[in-house]
């Protein structure tokens, strides 16, 4: 994840707005609490993660990632 620009924070605002009170499925290799710092306003980010975190039902997953047993691989040839 990337820090949003102003007009990004504003966009997904108006998303969440809108998707309120409807089945909303987010996943983020981030906890949450460090969600802040990428959002150029602190008060659009406390109302973005207000509306998304407390009525969310969080699911944490532990332990290595799969990705490395699935990169593709090639050898020195380009094969």
């Amino acid at each position: 994840m990337r820090d949003f620009t102003l007009n990004q924070a504003d966009d997904l605002y108006e998303l969440i707005t809108d998707r309120a009170d409807k089945p909303t499925i987010f996943t983020a290799n981030r906890p949450a609490s460090a969600w802040y710092s990428l959002f150029p306003n602190p008060v659009v980010a406390e109302s973005i993660l207000d509306r998304i975190v407390n009525s969310a039902h969080h699911l944490h997953m532990d332990g290595k990632s799969y990705r490395p047993n699935h990169r593709p691989t090639t050898d020195r040839a380009g094969r």
